[in-house]
């Protein structure tokens, strides 16, 4: 029985060291050429690029009018609603016009009574001069009585002046709209008394159509900015806070008199006609500037472009499905898109995903990149 339990036991192990070594070597025997790496890329294209400058602004409206009262007095009337649009000569609120009318009647009464003694003076005028021409007159009486017509006269003057400021005084009580705009807040209520050194107001209005963009541009796009100012005004887009919705289209109308130092920008304007209302005082929007268009020129997408201790490079997939790292010289790259201005050539492939993965040489599987290169609309 002894003999032939140790022959088990070598058998055993004999077969458990064969199995091993076999199954060492197995991986040895089935190693071969590496796969091919799966990557996305895209055919560099000859296309016209606009040159766009980002920037950030804020919504103005294009007159803001805080709305007062000229003349004291009780408030009878608000004519408006909070929020509401209103055009330029609309009745916004009545004060008591009863005390400037009885102003205006006094005026007027005044302007008769002098009428009415001066046709008395020159009367009295006519038969001095016809005494004088006899000498049954001294020449002292006849320029006193000159003088008198006179000073009638220049009081007949006064009093028109008097009623022309008292009827100044009486239109003040009928307070207009004086542009075409959204009312806001209402700041005094009916019943209220207000007067002509009251800082508040009653009621701002705010112009909406047209509307203007004040934003920032880097100082070193200046030249760009007013070479395109000197032929025309460019177009701006403005766009929400995240860039994500196209609110407004609009042009440049102003570029500031000087760069800020500190920020080392420069501010601009630009003014929208905002029909729908999509841009709104105070809002926050992103700004796209067209300065240029490149026509013409060799485009790839922006993420193709990778930086590596020489400089900016890509990699172009060859036409045995290998790839090799290209330097490549960059123009200005906008919305996706990097300008090549050497190194790539229109149709040759480029990688624009899994660049990580990737060595000189490394055999590719080319995936049509889902993001197609279209010109800008703009």
């Amino acid at each position: 029985m002894l003999w032939l339990v140790g022959f088990l036991v070598l058998a055993g192990a004999g077969y458990g060291g064969w199995r091993w070594y076999g199954h060492v070597d197995a991986p040895q025997q089935a190693s071969g050429p590496p796969p091919a790496v799966p990557v996305e890329g895209m055919a560099a294209s000859i296309m016209d690029i606009p040159i766009v400058i980002m920037g950030l602004g804020s919504v103005q409206a294009f007159n803001t009018v805080t709305v007062s009262s000229r003349v004291d007095g009780q408030i009878i009337e608000i004519a408006f609603q909070e929020g509401q649009m209103v055009k330029e000569g609309d009745l916004l609120a009545q004060i008591d016009p009863r005390p400037f009318q009885a102003a205006l009647g006094q005026a007027k009464a005044k302007l008769s009574q002098d009428q009415a003694q001066l046709i008395s003076a020159q009367a009295d005028l006519g038969r001095t001069n016809q005494l004088a021409a006899r000498d049954f007159a001294s020449k002292q009486q006849l320029d006193t009585q000159r003088a008198s017509v006179e000073g009638l006269n220049a009081q007949i003057q006064a009093d028109q002046a008097a009623i022309d400021n008292a009827e100044t005084q009486l239109s003040y009580t009928t307070i207009r709209s004086p542009l075409s705009g959204r009312a806001g807040f209402r700041l005094v209520d009916q019943g209220n008394i207000v007067r002509a050194s009251d800082t508040g107001g009653i009621v701002q209005i705010a112009q909406l159509e047209p509307v203007s963009v004040v934003f920032t541009a880097p100082e070193s796009d200046v030249p760009a900015i007013n070479r395109a100012m000197a032929t025309g005004q460019p177009q701006v887009t403005a766009l929400s806070s995240n860039g994500k919705e196209t609110l407004a289209e609009g042009t440049l109308t102003l570029v500031n008199n000087q760069v800020d130092a500190a920020s080392g920008t420069i501010r601009l304007k630009a003014v929208f006609e905002n029909r729908d209302h999509a841009l709104w005082p105070g809002q926050s929007v992103e700004t796209r500037l067209h300065v240029s268009t490149m026509k013409g020129v060799v485009v790839v997408p922006d993420t193709a472009v990778q930086r590596g201790p020489q400089g900016l490079f890509a990699y172009v997939v060859k036409p045995d499905a290998t790839v090799e790292p290209r330097p490549v010289k960059v123009g200005p790259i906008t919305g996706g898109r990097a300008v090549v201005e050497g190194g790539i050539e229109a149709g040759e492939t480029v990688v624009t995903a899994g660049h990580y993965r990737l060595k000189p040489g490394q055999k590719v599987d080319v995936k049509e990149a889902s993001v197609q290169l279209t010109a800008d609309r703009s």
